[in-house]
């Protein structure tokens, strides 16, 4: 039998990408998950404070920062004796730093008397790779040497950890020893330093991010009756900055990780939705990431790694801690489309056309992907076949029985899923606009291939139950229909693959009892017979997953069917305290607080992009600066109240600023020499006084426009 993966649902996360430390609310490295991580590699896996042979009884951990968290624990039996409170406690702040970690450990005295103890640190380190841990091994810790004042490990490929202390303790076998007097009202401190030298190894070695994030200076920021979306928008954008990482073969070019723990590297997939998602963050991210997956596009055909050509990888690791999966892996069927949706994308949200242009040839090779290794068997639709010892199933639901039928059945390779079809033609369909824009042939033969998949799509992938029609969750071997009702289906609304009385039915099926939980969408529809709320793709609930829906439902006119998808997320938020996880569980909201997944990363990357992605669902943006303009149709009524946004980053082009009243009405929008359309009604710039702000738009001339009817079949 397996062993269990780790825990995390009840650990404190600090981080700064590629250094993460993960620990209970004690504080105490111990077992399990714990540690300090860089790079993929466990480079701590004890340290544990114990005052006079005693831990610390936990009261409060705290996140200050993303990078930073605050423990405190009180010490009963030390100072005063006469009181039952406690006199003596125990602080630890610990962060983490581009190459290593700090922990601060103070020791306070509150009593009459000065308190004398001995304060020991456990310390050891297994160097596992994250591999190593997510699969629930054991691990040998490696014997460190002592080298001026240093506890030092080091293995034969070159890594090496070292743990310094000042002041400067006893060492001997693994453990830190002071000897302290704490007069009455003081405290003694002593500071840790982690610093870790990584060897120089083939794969892909993640970089931290040297330069602050785009958004520094002015991030996102909302203001809404409903203060629950500003706090997961400002937690959001904090974990985005966090996750930043380099691309190392150009340090400049940055991108979001996947998530901490297990995935804090390059997940193409991961990258591209979070970045679609998070788009009101600006495109310089979007051009990094795309950059960075350019330089790696398949080239070649090659089995063991499923490299081919115009394919872009879906996971990039370091050589030493790679995972069963070769360190450069090409097992994704969506990240190729997403790619050239996100290109497309970026350029409308004012990524550079220079930087556009350049990446063409790319989505070009992207493009032909779609048709050629994309379609092996020549049916018409994209699909996968996994190939060696790679990935069983290669769509966003990669678990071995994240595609499977109503009754339970896994589906049978090859498969092609729906919403890898919608990506398809929407990659299709903006990567001719992007053709044309500049000038290069090829826009009329991709939006013809488009529009002969969604005729495809439209006579084979739908299907019927009590319920009522709805798409198949995929084709399987045979061109046979996959019948478990799906979230993927929230992935092709607003994409153009389907007309609007299809996307009326899809609508009215995301909000019924079966796949709305009440916190969010269900991977899997309760009334499948594989439904398990805490599997990992066959009933549980992916913030991003129904972010996706909520953004699908409203470009299709569906915010009444939208409205209850975003207010289960903001129901959600509080319980984790607005650090959405990856996943929680898909029990119904009437049963109590979301229930975590207890392997779930946290941070992760796209569940991070949520707040932005809801802000642009709440304000129904759409954007095309080399148009010229930006269009709003806000949701009316506002299910937020009131609410003001704030620096919506729109490239050189500048930011947006907008306020909506809570009948859903634009009360002012201001934008840098754009033209704000209204629910249709353009908002000019007015002429700019000398000592105004640019970017200033004049008033609407009577009543605002963004609470026309909008066209919402789904509320009927």
């Amino acid at each position: 039998m397996a062993a269990p993966q780790p825990y995390l649902h009840g650990h404190v996360t600090c981080l700064r990408a590629p250094v993460s430390w993960l620990s209970p609310v004690d504080g105490q490295l111990g077992g399990g998950a714990d540690g300090l991580y860089v790079a993929d590699r466990r480079v701590l896996s004890r340290l544990e404070v114990q005052v006079d042979g005693r831990s610390p009884v936990p009261l409060r951990a705290t996140c200050r920062t993303a990078a930073e968290a605050h423990f405190v624990g009180v010490l009963p039996g030390l100072g005063d004796r006469h009181t039952p409170d406690p006199t003596v406690w125990l602080e630890r702040t610990r962060r983490a730093g581009t190459d290593g970690g700090t922990e601060t450990i103070r020791l306070r005295n509150a009593s009459r008397e000065p308190v004398d103890a001995e304060l020991t640190v456990a310390v050891a380190a297994d160097l596992a790779s994250i591999g190593v841990v997510k699969s629930g091994q054991s691990t040998a810790v490696v014997v460190p040497e002592t080298a001026g004042g240093r506890l030092v490990w080091a293995t034969p490929d070159g890594l090496e950890v070292a743990l310094s202390a000042s002041p400067a303790p006893t060492v001997g076998s693994g453990l830190l020893r002071w000897r302290v007097t704490v007069e009455p009202g003081a405290s003694w401190t002593t500071e840790l330093v982690v610093t870790v030298r990584s060897p120089r190894t083939g794969g892909f070695r993640p970089v931290g991010a040297a330069a602050p994030a785009a958004w520094h200076a002015a991030p996102l920021t909302v203001r809404a009756d409903d203060r629950r979306l500003d706090a997961l928008v400002a937690t959001g954008v904090a974990d985005l900055d966090a996750l930043r990482l380099t691309d190392p073969a150009e340090p400049t070019d940055g991108y979001v990780a996947a998530g901490s723990p297990w995935y804090l590297t390059l997940f193409a997939r991961d990258a591209l939705w979070t970045l679609l998602l998070a788009m009101p963050l600006g495109p310089e991210l979007a051009a990094g990431t795309l950059r960075a997956l350019a330089r790696r596009q398949g080239t070649r055909v090659d089995p063991g790694t499923e490299e081919t050509p115009g394919k872009i990888p879906h996971e990039l690791r370091p050589a030493d801690a790679a995972t069963r999966l070769p360190p450069v892996y090409y097992g994704t069927v969506d990240a190729t489309p997403l790619f050239v949706l996100l290109l497309a994308r970026a350029y409308r949200w004012g990524m550079p056309q220079a930087e556009v242009a350049a990446l063409l040839p790319a989505a070009e090779r992207a493009l032909e992907w779609l048709a050629a290794h994309g379609d092996p068997d020549a049916d018409g639709f994209v699909e996968y076949l996994p190939s060696g010892g790679g990935l069983a199933n290669q769509g966003w639901k990669d678990s071995g029985d994240g595609v499977q039928h109503a009754n339970g059945r896994l589906a049978v390779p090859p498969l092609a899923l729906a919403e890898v079809q919608a990506y398809a033609y929407q990659a299709a369909c903006e990567g001719a606009d992007l053709l044309d824009a500049f000038g290069r042939p090829g826009g009329t033969r991709w939006r013809a291939w488009a529009d002969r998949l969604a005729d495809r799509f439209r006579a084979v992938f739908w299907l019927s139950d009590v319920d009522g029609p709805y798409p198949a969750i995929a084709l399987e071997a045979g061109r046979s229909p996959v019948d478990g009702p799906a979230s993927n289906m929230g992935h092709l609304l607003g994409t153009g693959l389907l007309n609007p009385a299809e996307e009326a039915l899809v609508a009215q099926r995301l909000t019924g009892p079966a796949m709305n939980s009440g916190y969010g969408l269900r991977t899997l529809a309760a009334t499948a017979a594989g439904f398990n709320p805490l599997s990992y793709h066959a009933g549980s609930v992916w913030p991003h997953d129904t972010a996706v829906a909520v953004l699908g439902l409203v470009r299709a006119g569906y915010a009444a069917a939208a409205v209850p998808l975003l207010g289960g997320l903001l129901d959600a938020a509080p319980a984790f305290d607005y650090r959405l996880p990856e996943l929680y569980g898909g029990l119904p909201a009437s049963e109590g607080a979301p229930v975590p997944y207890p392997a779930a990363c946290r941070p992760q990357g796209w569940t991070a992009a949520v707040g932005p992605a809801l802000v642009q669902a709440l304000l129904g943006l759409d954007v095309d600066v080399p148009a010229g303009r930006v269009r709003l149709r806000p949701i009316a009524p506002s299910p937020v109240g009131g609410y003001d946004v704030r620096h919506i980053r729109l490239g050189a082009a500048g930011t947006l600023a907008v306020r909506v009243d809570a009948a859903g009405q634009v009360v002012d929008a201001t934008a840098p020499g754009l033209a704000v359309e209204v629910a249709g009604a353009v908002v000019v710039p007015r002429p700019r006084a000398a000592a105004e702000p640019a970017g200033t738009m004049a008033p609407q001339a009577g009543p605002p426009q963004a609470g026309l009817p909008q066209e919402d079949p789904a509320a009927s």
